[in-house]
């Protein structure tokens, strides 16, 4: 991995960068990248690349601002929405910041808040009243990707009911008459995943099941067009189980490796003063030596998303019209050969004989529509 990546330093993996995987997990390109620890935003800027679509500074500031909101007061705001969302009845919280700073913009090392984290998280499932906490704040969870641990920062863990441990996420996209947006949602339970398998793997750890996190996840949002928060829960378990499935698809790299022609490495060769010196026509055939899988939802987390558009669109795929288009004519794999098909240039498989009859019609329909157009 460390010859694919170069002499740059590894990049570490997130929760976003985790639920990119679940976003496309058939592309082998995004895979072998990630796992090598590879700046993707430093490739595309080699390559000239436009960024991917990102959230704007005022929007993070208002995500922060409604995170302040629901954890001031030593998380009092949240107290009753979990008690609602979860039917406890508890009489008292026990809350603590795990930043022992106490701002996002400076926090303690990674490694010490770990630490503290686990032995809080470890002190509540074996219920040790010195040490026991409810709510933890600014925690710091490990999991293993690829073989090397990742440090995770969810919003709210190990919030205890019945002996049973809570992801608890604070999102800023509003539930709008009880209704959120659902992508966001899907996107939130895919990170929440992700601490959910780092928190299992910590009781793992320690000689716990698995079971003491519990799938149910808890969202906090702003409710309609106001800050005013609200809880939701909501069932990862199919979240959970993908990512879980494609980090074991990251342990079977090897067979990936195997299929790189020798010498493959994606390095900018940076010079004396750091800028990259590799030439971007060898940059590009060694990306091209990966196979991609282009989705138009690319574009929205991952920086190589226009170069695989662009090696898409090259090719003639469909996946440069859309996943509707693409599944619409599952088993053709070019726009050439969906032409050739509907002009009877070629001969349909028998596979291909209901989609080449649904596109010839289709053809007619057009033809009779310019006609009656003219």
């Amino acid at each position: 991995m460390s010859a694919l990546r170069g002499t740059a330093p590894p990049t570490p993996h997130n929760a976003r960068t985790l639920a990119a995987l679940n976003a496309n997990p058939s592309c082998d390109r995004r895979s072998l990248i990630d796992a090598a620890g590879i700046d993707k935003a430093a490739l595309a800027a080699h390559l000239g690349l436009p960024q991917p679509l990102r959230k704007s500074k005022l929007a993070l500031d208002y995500g922060l601002a409604f995170e302040h909101k629901v954890t001031a007061q030593a998380g009092a705001p949240l107290v009753p929405l979990l008690r609602q969302a979860l039917g406890l009845t508890l009489s008292e919280v026990a809350y603590e910041d795990l930043n022992s700073v106490g701002s996002d913009e400076d926090k303690s090392p990674l490694k010490r808040r770990y630490s503290r984290t686990r032995s809080r998280i470890l002190s509540a499932a074996h219920r040790r009243p010195d040490l026991h906490r409810t709510l933890l704040d600014h925690p710091v969870l490990r999991l293993t990707v690829a073989g090397h641990q990742v440090y995770l920062e969810p919003d709210i863990v190990a919030f205890q009911n019945e002996g049973a441990f809570y992801i608890v996420e604070i999102k800023s996209f509003p539930v709008i008459h009880g209704q959120p947006d659902p992508a966001k949602v899907a996107a939130a339970l895919t990170q929440a995943a992700a601490y959910v398998l780092a928190m299992r793997e910590l009781l793992a750890d320690d000689g716990l099941p698995p079971e003491r996190v519990s799938e149910t996840v808890i969202l906090i949002n702003p409710r309609n067009f106001t800050q005013h928060p609200t809880a939701t829960t909501y069932n990862a378990r199919q979240q959970i189980k993908t990512l879980s499935r494609h980090l074991k698809r990251l342990r079977r790299l090897p067979e990936l490796l195997d299929k790189l022609p020798p010498g493959t490495t994606f390095d900018l060769a940076p010079g004396p003063d750091k800028n990259p010196t590799r030439p971007r026509g060898e940059l590009t055939a060694a990306l091209a030596t990966v196979q991609a899988s282009y989705t138009t939802s690319c574009r929205h987390h991952c920086d190589l998303a226009f170069h695989c558009r662009n090696e898409a669109r090259h090719q003639g795929r469909f996946e440069t019209l859309g996943t509707a288009v693409r599944d619409d004519l599952a088993g053709i794999d070019t726009i050439t050969t969906a032409l050739a098909l509907t002009d009877g240039r070629l001969h349909p498989a028998r596979d291909q004989q209901d989609i080449t009859q649904a596109l010839q019609q289709a053809q007619r329909i057009y033809e009779d529509l310019q006609t009656d157009t003219a």
